[in-house]
């Protein structure tokens, strides 16, 4: 089914933090997870969830430093996951299935960002592995402790999703490596998991949200050269960031907006943006945004979810 892509007046915009999202919304009771949940956006998220009610469960990489960026912040938990690791997903996940606890939401949000040329496992892209696979294979295994009274999975995709439609061809970069090219087929990957979870789950009340969090400069650029910030036109020469970027509180925004938004239901699929569903791009700014029709056409997100079930060995909800 197509996936309709019109704003639908949310009241929010590019301005709006993840506070204000959430202002009214009672989250007392609920269970989030959010991969990255520490550093950057996902700290951000995290905190205004909590502050809404929610119980968040923070996979992290390295998780004395997530405990030590969650300190003082109420209803948080840490555990273990390095989502380059498949067999180390997975045993998080059984740890977390044998407490019997429900998840209501789940944000995967965590990634990385113009790595060397990097394979990792059986020879997979990192960016593809880490951003898209690992997360695949996270809500794969997570499956039956989605709420059976309704869950949502938001993926945090990027205006990235310019840059590369899924090489078919060659996922895995084994001829003529970009690091801009990897990351933008990472996130068009990640928009194309929304679309087909949502198509698999809806049945079963799990609905899926991409989102593109706005330009805003966090952790996730850390292997970015200065220089090449500024000439991205990211920075000056001064290191003050372009006119355009948002805060962290912002860039937070539109993932939690997708997770909690009581209309947003009826919109399975969607890919969106400044706390609403994003139109179709008509340009190629990506400061501009909007979403290209690769990151959301149905087909290739069946297809995408096939390659991902034949590399992981996984696929829970078909």
């Amino acid at each position: 089914m197509a996936i309709t892509q019109h704003k639908i007046g949310s009241g929010f915009g590019e301005h709006s933090t993840a506070d204000d999202v959430l202002a009214g919304i009672d989250l007392s009771g609920k269970t989030v997870l959010i991969t990255g949940g520490y550093s950057g956006l996902g700290l951000e998220a995290t905190r205004a969830l909590v502050r809404a009610g929610a119980h968040v469960i923070v996979p992290a990489r390295r998780p004395a430093v997530a405990e030590e960026a969650l300190r003082g912040i109420p209803r948080t938990e840490v555990r273990r996951l390095d989502l380059a690791d498949l067999a180390g997903v997975a045993a998080f996940s059984d740890r977390f299935l044998q407490t019997g606890r429900l998840i209501d939401i789940v944000i995967a949000n965590a990634g990385v960002m113009a790595y060397p040329d990097k394979h990792i496992g059986p020879g997979w892209e990192a960016h593809f592995a880490i951003n898209h696979l690992g997360h695949y294979a996270l809500v794969n295994h997570l499956r039956p402790a989605l709420s059976p009274t309704g869950a949502r999975v938001v993926s945090v995709a990027s205006a990235g999703h310019f840059l590369s439609d899924i090489r078919w061809d060659d996922p895995h970069f084994r001829d003529g490596y970009d690091h801009w090219l990897a990351y933008g087929q990472s996130k068009t990957a990640n928009a194309l998991f929304a679309v087909h979870l949502d198509a698999l789950g809806a049945s079963d009340g799990v609905r899926a949200f991409a989102v593109h969090p706005g330009s805003i400069l966090t952790p996730l650029q850390r292997r970015i050269p200065r220089d090449e910030q500024i000439a991205l036109g990211w920075i000056d020469r001064d290191g003050r960031q372009a006119d355009g970027f948002k805060t962290p509180a912002q860039g937070a925004a539109t993932a939690v907006w997708a997770a909690t938004a009581p209309r947003l239901g009826a919109y399975g699929g969607a890919y969106c943006q400044d706390c609403d569903i994003a139109e179709m791009a008509t340009t190629d700014d990506m400061l501009i945004g909007g979403v290209k029709p690769w990151a959301i056409d149905p087909a290739s997100a069946s297809r995408l979810w096939t390659l991902s079930a034949e590399l992981t060995g996984l696929d829970a909800f078909s």
